[in-house]
């Protein structure tokens, strides 16, 4: 077996940089390297991978998929261009790096893992993601590589595995049971070849003399490869089923739950990782999205439940981590708090609170003991003060929560077209009672990444059917469809909402094609009938042969898009929101790609300072998510409103506005954060499960869902607001609830958390985010 060199300048460099050791003993097991931001991150991996390629010539790598990769990808690449040139050398032998650039032609490259069954041209196949960025961008020669057949593999010729296998879905019994007709004869002749192929992979990765370096993320489950929590420590490159969590978060890029809830997978092991105990094992995460599993995998002994415990036997295994995915290493924050002169107050209430509801103790019933035997809590010397002074703060903000602001002009914006509702409804539900309040909704992108290719198609079919019929053949000669008749547009949505109303389906399905009419007659320019007919067919075709995952064509995006923006019309219609208070403005950002661009003055940005002028507001919203932590969407959209109301007022200094920041499925304000706590009764709850219900069609099904929840995004939202409900009523004690003289107190079963800024905190903010993503 191979003896490869793992030492590194580069470590050690960027741990000096850090102001931390690699680890702190004997809590946390694998080695850690903090980095300030995500694009660091990137850099920092792409460098270490440099360095390491330069000591271990013709060595084996197996690099990573996905979306966590795109900065290292970036750097990469970019070194390997512009190697010669004077300021990139400098920046290498700042790293410690020599100047020879390695031959990328000559390392092995090993697939680590591949959907099953999978065709390889497809764009959203890993094979594909390969040939993109480390055949094509790198150089890595696929002659030399080892890759994954999940395609033709055990098919007949002139056949392929997605014949083979009806809806991609694979029957693992077939490996212990008789099949049962000639087609379960084919499929476990498939799977034979496939376990066959998966043992001969491992054989020559141990001829090669195992993995040299590895690369990789990790998983919502804690998964690295596709080697799932439950996986075999010891288990090897094979054929495997994946769990919900791995599916979710796969939806995107498959097509749906529909598609990945059945998928196969063909995967390296952990033991195919951790074989060579001299192999380079680096682990990338960023966002406080994954801090869970981190802190799972570096502080746990070995255990199945964490994957990626499996590293510890490694002595050059890494985990490179934001601040973010490192917040939940207890010892790694203690010591980062104790260098600290003053521990700030929201820091000290974040402690305290945790502390109260872990305990299950009130604030006010906190003693010394439950302070000290937390491991953070022991570093606050004031806690009883900071316990008083929560009591106080959080009364006040529930009391901020029911009183209807002075604010008359509210501009709501969304990165899609549900992220409002899912973040705030129940407020919305009560800030709209005032006659004296005027309210507009924007959402910033098209969204039509999550609408699925059968749920457009059946909606040109109720459409044909009813052109068919004749139902709509007088509103279109009437003129109904123009583009900018907003009382047509608006009839559309009530004749639905009606038909909700009254229980008739028939309404509705009325309504539903009068919408996908107004669309089609959009995106072709014409109401001439026939035309509109033949583009229905058309487009009917394009979905029944289109791959599930597949980027679509522009026009296609467009009316996914679409439809979208009809469901949001619905939501706000329950409310008495007409549609020409209501935005879409399709920003240009939001391409469909896997590694999306940046926002630009023209293109993205001006459409929301144009926005501004229109609306006027006094209070604007903002989803608010932190760094890498949920759809990069959201980051970007809070970027683009930063900049557009930061030069909105800049032409307009008399103007007063206020910013809320607000979360939702993606990401949860922690209750030190947020300023104003809204109650969120029985009532609410129900009409946000029945208007989403009732609203959002393509969501019903949650085709791509959250990985931490099984069902539609509503329901999850319900339960984060019942968690922090129950977080405050543990600080707060029960019967400041159940005993307030204020019903709708009494009433409460859930809060939902904002955070108002004034303009100058929202500009920090966001230039502090942008700091960290640039």
């Amino acid at each position: 077996m191979r003896n490869y060199d793992f030492s590194s300048e580069v470590e050690k460099i960027a741990l000096e940089r850090s102001g931390r050791p690699l680890a702190y003993r004997p809590a946390e097991k694998i080695g850690v390297i903090e980095v300030p931001d995500f694009p660091a991150l990137g850099k920092l991996a792409a460098l270490r991978f440099l360095e390491w390629l330069q000591k271990n010539p013709e060595a084996v790598i197996a690099l990573p998929t996905g979306k966590t990769p795109e900065h290292f990808i970036r750097c990469t690449t970019h070194y390997l261009n512009f190697w010669s040139e004077k300021e990139i050398q400098q920046e290498l032998r700042d790293w410690g790096l020599k100047s020879q650039k390695p031959e990328m032609g000559s390392y092995t490259f090993v697939q680590i893992d591949e959907f099953y069954p999978m065709n390889p041209a497809q764009e959203n196949s890993f094979a594909y993601y390969l040939r993109c960025f480390y055949f094509g961008q790198f150089g890595l020669d696929p002659g030399k590589a080892l890759l994954m057949n999940t395609w033709t593999l055990g098919a007949p010729a002139g056949r392929n595995l997605g014949q083979i296998f009806p809806g991609d879905r694979v029957d693992f019994s077939l490996r212990f049971r008789l099949p049962a007709n000639q087609q379960e004869e084919q499929q476990y002749r498939a799977v034979l070849a496939a376990d066959h192929f998966v043992m001969e992979y491992e054989e020559k990765i141990i001829r090669l003399g195992g993995l040299g370096f590895f690369l990789g993320g990790i998983g919502p489950d804690g998964h690295i490869g596709f080697n799932v929590r439950g996986s075999d420590h010891f288990s090897t490159t094979r054929l495997t089923p994946i769990n919900y969590e791995t599916a979710a978060a796969a939806a995107t890029d498959l097509g749906g739950m529909e598609v990945s809830r059945h998928k196969a997978v063909m995967t390296i092991g952990l033991q195919t990782i951790t074989r060579n105990p001299t192999a380079t094992a680096i682990i990338i995460s960023a966002g406080e999205s994954k801090a869970a599993v981190v802190r799972d995998a570096v502080q746990n002994e070995p255990s199945i439940l964490y994957p990626a415990t499996a590293l510890q036997k490694l002595p050059a295994s890494r985990f490179y981590l934001t601040g973010g995915s490192a917040m939940l290493l207890q010892e790694r924050k203690y010591h980062q708090l104790k260098r600290l002169s003053t521990i700030s107050e929201t820091t000290a209430a974040r402690i305290v609170t945790n502390i109260a509801v872990a305990r299950k103790r009130q604030l006010g019933h906190l003693t010394e003991e439950d302070i000290r035997q937390d491991r953070l809590g022991q570093l606050l010397s004031n806690w009883p003060k900071v316990a008083e002074r929560l009591v106080t703060e959080y009364q006040g903000r529930i009391n901020k929560g029911i009183q209807p602001p002075e604010a008359t002009r509210y501009l709501h914006t969304g990165p899609h077209h549900d992220d409002i509702m899912l973040g705030y409804l129940p407020f919305i539900v009560h800030l709209v009672r005032s006659p004296r309040t005027t309210h507009y909704f924007a959402t910033l992108t098209s969204g039509f990444t999550s609408v699925t290719n059968e749920y457009t198609a059946n909606h040109l079919t109720n459409l044909e059917k009813l052109l068919e019929a004749g139902v709509l053949t007088d509103l279109l000669k009437s003129g109904h469809f123009s583009q900018r008749d907003w009382v047509s547009r608006n009839r559309d949505v009530f004749l639905y909402l009606d038909g909700v109303a009254a229980n008739r389906a028939e309404m509705q399905r009325e309504g539903e094609a009068r919408r996908m009419l107004r669309n089609l007659v959009e995106l072709t320019g014409t109401e001439d009938l026939t035309v509109l007919k033949s583009e229905i067919k058309r487009l009917k075709t394009y979905f029944a042969t289109a791959y599930p995952g597949k980027k679509d064509t522009a026009l296609v995006q467009k009316l996914k898009g679409m439809v979208r923006e009809w469901e949001e019309e619905l939501l706000w219609g329950h409310l008495g929101i007409n549609c020409d208070h209501i935005f879409h403005l399709r920003l240009g950002f939001y391409t469909g790609d896997l590694f999306t661009p940046e926002p630009e003055w023209e293109r993205d940005i001006q459409p929301i300072l144009n926005l501004l002028k229109t609306t006027s507001p006094e209070v604007v919203t903002v989803a608010m998510d932190p760094e890498a932590s949920g759809p990069d969407t959201h980051y970007k959209v809070f970027q683009a409103v930063s900049c557009a109301l930061q030069n909105y007022l800049e032409k307009n200094p008399g103007k007063q506005i206020t910013v809320w920041g607000y979360r939702n499925v993606w990401h949860r304000f922690h209750p030190a954060e947020a300023n104003i706590f809204v109650p969120v009764s029985m009532n609410s709850l129900a009409i946000m499960k029945e208007a989403f219900q009732t609203c959002f069609g393509s969501q019903r099904s949650a085709s791509f869902p959250s990985h931490e929840y099984d069902g539609p995004f509503s329901e999850l939202a319900q339960k984060i607001m019942v968690e922090q409900y129950a977080m405050i009523k543990t600080c707060l004690g029960r019967d400041f609830f159940y005993s307030n003289p204020v019903a709708r107190l009494r009433a409460t079963r859930g809060l939902v958390f904002l955070r108002a800024m004034t303009p100058e905190e929202f500009f920090q903010e966001a230039s502090s985010m942008k700091r960290i993503m640039e």
